[in-house]
């Protein structure tokens, strides 16, 4: 049923992009990057932008956006956070404000293009107006950047795009954002070769293929009994970095990085990309000389992301003042609550394991105010009855978190982490894996990093690439400009179509039997495409035909399943689902050319070894092409 397809690769270069540009569309923060392909071993990073909190170094901006109470963009990033700081509180109510928002397409089942979001202040709006007002304003200041750099000029159709997306995510979610790109104008749907979806964990592992020793820090051969050690390296290192970063250019190898000749058994590795929103696991192995990828096992993780100890903070204080005041201050102060979880999150990138004093979390006035007139209680009061013992209350107006306190609020969360790399680690294809990668911007953390090392650090070696947050952004880069670099990935599900056999008696059951014209058929059989986790090289197709059931007919719709498991024969079985449908659009048969439909043959190609689904259709009679195309989302 497979076969290679040379036409599915070269059409992929036959256009000639001048230029890459990748977008780090994270749950928490959010950045872009792009190299020209005459000098493809320069990554330039994106300006540093206006605002930031102080101490954070890197080049990424928070996934924030305000839009005004009539809908339209306002701004995104630290502006956005910061003009919705600087809004009257009752004015604020109006205002639509989104963070985090990346996560509700992971965690919405039926996603389609109707799905709403829920801004801070509680009114909603359309997901997809949410993610194409993101992406347009990445689109307009990276072709501004890219035009300040380019001697020539750049035609709209140049520019290849990039957009990372989780790789547990499944096919609707990333088909949910290459619509949010059409709407954003990066691209036109008359082009859709012009945007590639990139995985995270992938794109993580192209970059990390080019690494020399000494862009990595090595957990193994840190002493990490001294928890400063980690933290106080990562930031030599940045500072160094930061020296050479007025130019914001990064120069990668040719070939593969000298890591990996000095690893010896390196040629398969582990990549743990934890973000903010979920964690990815991937297992690769590079294939020398020409250091093409192959995934060993189907992509796993999940919504393990650096969130949950936000989400873990916002429990503790559930817990401490109710979860009804809770409720009621983000409602009606909205711009103070999104203050608290900034003064959180910044402080929770300080928190190491082997620290010995609190950490301090500054109350907005407005929430010790809200909480007096609520209560009729002071928030010094609450704590007290509270019974928590691990959260003090300061007289200047602070929550002061024990070192105990910040171990309940990352356990759970890290347990996650770990629990998961064990588990893949146990697989039979897995078995002998030395290295393990962890990128994302939650690698940055010592509590995970120590967390890590004791749990896993006699098994395997622990390697971190400096600038671990921008890790992903520049691996996307390097698939846009090859993205035939993966070439075998795992299938994450089986996928199908129902069909009628001949009905044997005795083999399939009795409510499965339909006669038509006297002959007895079965029913809902799932004719399988591809299995899960089964190996797809790039360019490899699966080929079937269709005929219509009568002349005269436009349009055929074939129904797809899928299913987590192998183990199924009818598309009525438990854990299979209908989950998009193919639509081939038949031109009218030429007079003369075809007797009657029933001989008239449509055949479908489908590639399942890219990073979407791909299909097209041809109809056998004319060679036409057919217009075809495959949904995931208006189901």
């Amino acid at each position: 049923v497979l076969s290679p397809s040379p036409l599915s690769s070269l059409s992929r270069m036959d256009h000639p992009f001048t230029v890459v540009v990748a977008i780090d569309f994270g749950t928490t923060s959010s950045g872009y990057a792009f190299s020209f392909t005459q000098d493809p071993e320069a990554i330039h990073m994106m300006r540093r932008w206006e605002g930031g909190d102080p101490g954070v170094a890197n080049q990424k901006s928070p996934t924030s956006l305000l839009l005004t109470p009539e809908l339209k963009f306002h701004s995104f990033g630290f502006a956005a956070r910061d003009n919705y700081h600087d809004l009257d509180p009752e004015e604020a109510q109006h205002w639509l404000y989104f963070d985090k928002f990346k996560m509700k397409i992971h965690s919405t089942t039926d996603l389609t293009m109707e799905t709403e979001l829920e801004a801070v202040s509680g009114r909603k709006v359309r997901a997809i107006e949410v993610f194409s007002h993101a992406l347009r304003f990445f689109r307009v200041h990276a072709l501004k950047e890219v035009k300040d750099q380019s001697s020539s000029l750049l035609e709209g159709d140049e520019v290849r795009w990039v957009i990372t997306v989780p790789a547990v995510w499944r096919q609707p979610a990333k088909q949910f954002m290459r619509e949010a790109a059409y709407l954003a104008g990066l691209v036109s749907p008359d082009t859709p070769e012009q945007l590639l979806i990139a995985l995270e964990p992938e794109a993580a592992s192209i970059y990390c293929r080019k690494l020399r020793l000494h862009q990595v820090i090595d957990l193994s051969l840190r002493d990490l009994c001294s928890s400063e050690i980690v933290g106080s390296s990562i930031l030599q290192k940045k500072f160094s970095i930061n020296l050479a970063r007025h130019s914001r250019t990064f120069l990668v190898e040719r070939g593969t990085g000298e890591l990996w000749s000095e690893m010896q058994t390196g040629d398969r590795y582990i990549v743990a990309d934890c973000g903010g929103g979920t964690v990815d696991l991937t297992v690769h192995q590079i294939e020398q000389p020409q250091g093409t990828l192959k995934e060993l096992y189907k992509v796993s993780g999940g919504p393990y992301g650096a969130v949950g100890v936000d989400l873990a903070f916002e429990a503790m204080l559930c817990k401490i003042f109710g979860e009804d005041f809770i409720e009621s201050f983000k409602a009606k102060r909205p711009a103070a609550w999104v203050d608290l979880t900034i003064a959180f999150e910044a402080r929770k990138r300080t928190a190491t394991p082997g620290r010995s004093n609190a950490l301090n979390i500054s109350l907005p006035f407005s929430f010790i105010d809200f909480y007096k007139r609520y209560r009729g209680q002071s928030v010094e009061t609450a704590l007290r009855k509270s019974n928590m013992n691990i959260v003090k209350w300061s007289s200047q107006g602070m929550l002061r978190l024990t070192p105990e306190a910040m171990n309940e609020l990352f356990q759970p969360t890290i347990n996650n982490i770990i629990k998961h790399i064990e588990e893949l680690m146990q697989r039979q294809e897995v078995q002998g894996v030395r290295f393990l990668f962890l990128v994302g911007g939650f690698a940055e953390s010592p509590m995970l990093q120590r967390a890590a090392q004791n749990a896993l650090g006699q098994t395997c070696r622990i390697i971190i690439p400096q600038d671990v947050g921008l890790t992903i952004l520049k691996g996307a880069v390097l698939f846009g400009l090859d993205p035939t670099v993966v070439r075998v990935r795992r299938c994450p599900l089986t996928y199908g179509v129902g069909v009628l056999n001949r009905f044997v008696e005795g083999r399939h059951p009795r409510d499965k039997l339909l006669v038509k014209e006297g002959r007895d058929w079965c029913t809902d059989i799932l004719d399988r495409f591809v299995s899960v986790d089964q190996s797809v090289a790039l360019g490899e197709v699966v080929r079937r035909s269709y005929t219509p059931a009568r002349s005269g007919q436009r349009k055929i719709i074939i129904n797809i399943y899928c299913s987590v498991s192998d183990d199924v024969v009818y598309i009525s079985d438990p854990g299979v689902r209908k989950c998009g449908a193919i639509t081939l659009d038949l031109p009218e048969a030429l007079p003369g050319t075809v007797a009657g439909a029933e001989r008239r043959e449509i055949r479908a190609t489908m590639q399942f070894g890219d990073t979407e689904i791909k299909v097209t259709a041809v109809d056998m009679a004319t060679n036409q092409t057919v217009r075809a195309a495959i949904d995931f989302l208006s189901n």
